[in-house]
């Protein structure tokens, strides 16, 4: 029998001597497989419809860097939305917590698009052309299978990075870039083709060692995880000791019910031993499971020898639902989705802000009063052109002058208003006054905005 994979390597992907050990998985099919490639082709579906989903005529899903606006379900989010964008995160960091919490990994083997993209696609593509993981060990460097392979999964990256890049530039700008000609967008371009070779070297170089390796997301499910969580564990009070049958079916022998066919190490994507218990490469796929199951059920003995469960029920302890984890992460979960559903619904139609402006901050006028300035910010938030007006409140002794009567605001667009109020030099005291603006657009709008004008020191009694 072999030494355990942590007594032979470091890590499942490096050899003692430092070199890399290329992992060739086996497939093993089984009930886990049926459904995660139903779930993995369920999402990639979702992956390149959801920017071409028109939801209020903007896309269901686009985070637009040149406008800093982020479109979520026909919402538009902007920086000025910092309460409602922290209430999105810690909502989506909770529910991570709170899945990580009850079911473990599920998302790495069975939502991660490294996962989804490497498992579902690029290696049932290089089975295809290159065979078994013996054949591709026996195949030349250049063979012209090899060759056609790299070119499919260059083709392959190509197009995921279209519709990845289609998320920040959304569909109409980057159909403008990939149908004209590359020199008229040498920077959209760059960007879509640095996009795909990135890929290209994490599909079908890289691969697992961007869960094992890169991503942070294994190191923290020490802290993310308790001893009910859900994890893919080895029984082994029922598997050990190891031991190939002696005798014919049904087994019946002195060793445990593992044989020691190393069928769940041949089959893991990350080419860890699941007998030697949590690890923090598992990414929780239930290949081992499929695999293992296969055996028992040609020994004719029960399933589940490794299977979903969790820390306590492989140490004879009942599982519990409600745990600390399991009652803080959702009452926080439900406080912060609240809160987000509440900011949503109440957010106005339009916002204003006061913006700080270069230059003097007010003129001297020839009738002897002060025009103190004034810059306003308008962010029409409706899918709608809204005109604006301006009108100072209780303020007989001051004037407003604006270059335009009213101000026309493109849907999700901004402007910059400019304002001049005119008043007397007395009215100021030490150098400031306050004032407040009337900004409504007639259909519901109406906000009043408190504005403290810097003025002449002199006015100060």
């Amino acid at each position: 029998m072999s030494p355990p994979i942590t007594e032979q390597r470091v890590l499942s992907t490096l050899n003692q001597d430092g070199t890399r050990h290329w992992l060739r998985p086996r497939l093993a099919h089984g009930r886990f497989l049926k459904w995660r490639r139903i779930v993995g082709f369920g999402l990639i579906l979702l992956f390149v419809l959801l920017p071409r989903i028109r939801i209020g005529g903007r896309p269901a899903m686009l985070i637009d860097l040149s406008t800093r606006e982020l479109s979520l379900f026909g919402m538009v989010f902007r920086p000025s939305d910092g309460f409602v964008l922290m209430l999105l995160g810690l909502t989506v960091v909770l529910t991570v917590f709170l899945v990580t919490a009850l079911f473990g990994r599920v998302w790495c083997g069975w939502g991660c698009p490294q996962s989804v993209y490497l498992e579902q696609v690029f290696r049932p593509i290089e089975r295809w052309l290159e065979g078994s993981a013996a054949q591709q060990k026996r195949l030349p460097r250049f063979h012209w299978r090899r060759l056609v392979k790299w070119a499919i999964f260059a083709a392959l990256s190509f197009a995921l990075s279209n519709v990845f890049l289609a998320y920040f530039v959304g569909t109409e700008r980057l159909e403008h870039w990939v149908f004209d000609s590359p020199l008229n967008h040498l920077a959209g371009f760059s960007l879509v083709m640095g996009v795909a070779v990135l890929m290209l070297f994490d599909f079908a170089y890289f691969r697992e060692q961007t869960c094992i390796v890169a991503c942070p997301y294994g190191r923290l499910q020490t802290v993310l995880l308790d001893k009910q969580s859900l994890i893919v564990g080895y029984d082994a009070k029922r598997g050990e000791p190891r031991g190939k049958p002696k005798h014919k079916l049904p087994v019946v022998s002195e060793h445990g019910s593992c044989v020691d066919c190393g069928a769940c190490v041949d089959v893991c994507p990350t080419g860890i031993d699941i007998r030697n218990g949590l690890q923090m490469e598992c990414i929780g796929c239930a290949q081992c499971v499929d695999a293992c199951d296969t055996v028992m059920d040609k020994l004719g003995q029960p399933r589940n020898l490794i299977g979903y469960t969790s820390q306590d029920r492989l140490a004879g302890k009942p599982g519990r639902l409600l745990r600390a984890r399991t009652v803080v992460y959702p009452v926080l979960l439900l406080l912060a989705a609240g809160g987000l559903v509440w900011s949503v619904g109440a957010k106005p139609t339009a916002e204003v802000y006061v913006e700080r402006m270069a230059g003097p901050s007010f003129i001297d006028l020839p009738d002897g009063r002060v025009a103190a300035r004034v810059q306003l910010k308008i962010e029409n938030e409706t899918d709608e052109d809204r005109g604006y007006t301006i009108s100072l409140v209780d303020a007989p002794d001051a004037s407003l002058r604006s270059v335009q009567p009213s101000w026309h605001v493109k849907p999700r667009h901004s402007i910059d208003v400019p304002l001049f109020v005119d008043l007397a030099p007395g009215t100021f005291k030490g150098g400031k006054r306050l004032v407040h603006l009337r900004i409504n657009d007639s259909v519901g709008f109406d906000r009043i905005v408190a504005v403290t004008l810097l003025g002449p020191e002199r006015g100060t009694p």
